[in-house]
């Protein structure tokens, strides 16, 4: 309550009270009006720049804020996964697929490598999480790398599987002639006498005894590069290309299922048991070349026989008895 001042008036030997002026009533209204928006104004604005006030625009901004902060820590949790998942295909591909099909494993260093030259983060500087985006960034451009990586890594292992799956099938690997149209295996390869002379002889292939006219089978896939009675000794013969510097020869046959220049699969039926050329009796006369030097067919017979069966061929085969040609 303001104080009510007096004057004394000389007339009337009296104190009379002083009455102020309606203007000034007015100005004084008004400064403290003035005075009080003033200060509500500069409180606004102060309470503005703390965290005790916020704008409708900055809690949403804050709430967008959190929400990223939360799909980032999802998103760190799916990387963490996603490299434990490709740790575990590379260290599949290194020590198992490309050991296996004899490729050299890829480095540690080349698979996780970083990029270098320029900084190709530098547009992401500058803000608030930057280091949390740039690292995030930077792992997420790791791991691609490493999917490229891996994914060029299995496109190698396929084609060398293909490339294994076309030589295993090319190989030479099954017995020219089934057991059960066997009527004995006569000779081996090595040294051997000769029916015709009596000398001793190396002898290049195995002699299978059979009738006249039993099948004789293709032991592994191939092209039929002869099919002709024009070598020495061999008469009626056949000769299969199978590729990877191996090749297979059919000798003193009654006739041909097959013509030069034909495919052929493993097991399938190329001519028949016969005794033409230099042949005591009717048999099938088999070689196995590679690099162009004869090696011993029994090596190869991992496609069609039980262990007893090769045992028993093995034996038969290592007794320097007479070859038929």
């Amino acid at each position: 309550m303001s104080k009510v001042k007096y004057y004394y008036d000389p007339d009337t030997l009296s104190y009379r009270k002083i009455e102020p002026k309606k203007s000034k009533r007015l100005r004084n209204i008004g400064l403290f009006f003035l005075g009080s928006i003033l200060f509500g104004l500069l409180a606004l604005v102060l309470l503005l720049n703390t965290n005790l006030i916020n704008t409708p625009k900055e809690l949403s901004l804050q709430r967008e804020v959190k929400n990223y902060e939360l799909q980032f820590e999802l998103l760190d949790k799916k990387m963490e996964q996603i490299e434990d998942v490709l740790a575990n295909i590379e260290d599949r591909d290194n020590n198992i697929y490309r050991l296996y099909f004899e490729a050299n494993p890829i480095p540690e260093e080349q698979r996780k490598a970083g990029f270098g030259g320029i900084n190709r983060y530098k547009s992401l500087e500058g803000f608030n999480n930057s280091d949390m985006v740039i690292a995030t960034t930077k792992r997420l451009d790791v791991i691609k790398k490493q999917m490229a990586i891996q994914s060029k890594s299995l496109d190698e292992i396929t084609k060398l599987a293909e490339e294994k799956e076309k030589l295993l099938a090319a190989i030479p690997a099954i017995q020219p002639i089934n057991n059960e149209d066997l009527t004995r295996m006569a000779s081996g390869y090595g040294w051997r006498s000769d029916p015709f002379t009596k000398a001793r002889k190396m002898h290049y292939g195995m002699d299978f005894t059979a009738p006249k006219g039993t099948p004789i089978y293709a032991s592994g896939d191939g092209k039929i590069i002869r099919a002709d009675n024009n070598s020495s000794g061999y008469g009626k013969h056949i000769r299969i290309d199978h590729g990877y510097g191996y090749l297979s020869l059919y000798a003193h046959m009654s006739q041909y299922n097959v013509i030069k220049g034909q495919r052929v699969k493993r097991g399938d039926l190329i001519g028949f048991v016969g005794s033409t050329g230099r042949s005591e009796a009717p048999h099938l006369h088999y070689e196995v070349w590679k690099e162009n030097d004869r090696i011993n067919p029994l090596n190869f017979y991992y496609g069609s026989l039980s262990p007893e069966e090769f045992q028993n061929m093995l034996k038969y085969a290592n007794q320097e008895n007479q070859s038929l040609d």
